[in-house]
């Protein structure tokens, strides 16, 4: 054994499996496409609130994707270590729009075929995800659905009020009924034949309404 063997480090050895230039490169190539994908999730988003740290997510989980990917190519045994490592993360944070799970994926996606060095690929693919998520994310297919709660006191206000709200309206669908004494609520799924909220006053001041109110919401409703 030699003295440069005593002294040999598989660490120091491992500083240079990756240039300078390979990790300048993916970094920010990776950058550029989670900025677009970024880009692309503000176009399309359509949810209630919408969360700018998740945009930001998606952008440090291409560069993050990239970074490990990169690291596994060089090396076969830390590929295998990395696996084991990795299939103990458990994620528990809820998605709320499912769309969101697509730019997750999509962000992963680019950052592993990106750092596994098929540059064209990671670019035009990411291209033509996004015109096609531009193009068809907001593309309504029907009228926005809503949710319409009316309280009336006896059954013949229920059907002049029902009457009142078919008229103005494309499609109305009731999706629950709660009677009291001296008391009729209903929940009603709604669709406007125009973009005019004004028959809501209408109801309000038909007899034996006591109130009307009238809910937007993207379909997620129980009844």
């Amino acid at each position: 054994m030699t003295f440069d063997d005593i002294f040999k480090s598989s660490f120091l050895n491992n500083v240079t499996a990756v240039s300078v230039t390979d990790m300048a490169l993916t970094l920010v190539l990776s950058f550029c496409l989670g900025l677009f994908i970024f880009y692309v999730y503000k176009k399309t988003y359509a949810g209630v609130m919408y969360s700018s740290s998740f945009g930001v997510t998606l952008i440090a989980m291409t560069m993050i994707t990239a970074l490990v990917i990169l690291a596994i190519s060089s090396n076969v045994v830390l590929s295998l270590g990395m696996v084991g490592a990795l299939s103990i993360v458990r994620f528990r944070t809820a998605i709320k729009e499912p769309l969101d799970i697509a730019f997750l994926f999509w962000s992963i996606a680019a950052g592993i075929v990106l750092a596994a060095g098929m540059i064209p690929l990671a670019v035009i693919g990411s291209v033509v995800i996004g015109l096609m998520l531009i193009i068809f994310a907001n593309r309504r297919a029907y009228r926005n659905p809503y949710i319409l709660v009316v309280h009336c006191t006896d059954n013949g206000s229920e059907e002049r009020a029902v009457d009142l709200i078919e008229k103005y309206t494309e499609k109305c669908v009731t999706k629950s009924k709660s009677v009291r004494a001296g008391s009729v609520e209903l929940n009603l799924e709604v669709r406007l034949k125009e973009d005019n909220t004004d028959f809501v006053n209408l109801l309000a001041a038909e007899d034996g309404v006591t109130d009307a109110v009238l809910v937007s919401y993207n379909g997620d409703y129980m009844g």
